[in-house]
């Protein structure tokens, strides 16, 4: 017996991979511009203040530069992936299809 594929498609299934494309592609751009901007203040803090010294190790310092990251491209991708579909609302699909 052959297998059937049950998935409903979008009708705008190019669209929809061209936006997460753009989501992906916007929030590793930020997540790299985020990560940069952290790493920077946070070696030199470990390397001048004392406190920093004691209290942060180089697993703290990579755990607080990746957070930073992964908040940068998630936020971003979510804010391009809900624009995108705020564009393709019911209002702006054609009524003639």
């Amino acid at each position: 017996m052959a297998a059937r594929n049950f998935l409903v498609r979008s009708p705008k299934e190019e669209e929809s991979s061209a936006a997460v494309r753009e989501a992906v592609l916007l929030g590793g751009k930020n997540a790299a511009i985020a990560g940069t901007v952290v790493a920077v203040p946070t070696l030199v803090a470990c390397r001048v203040l004392p406190w920093a010294k004691h209290n942060l190790n180089y697993t703290a310092q990579a755990l607080i530069i990746s957070a930073v990251c992964i908040a940068g491209f998630f936020i971003t991708a979510d804010k391009t992936i809900l624009r995108n579909a705020r564009q393709n609302t019911i209002g702006r699909i054609d009524k003639s299809t």
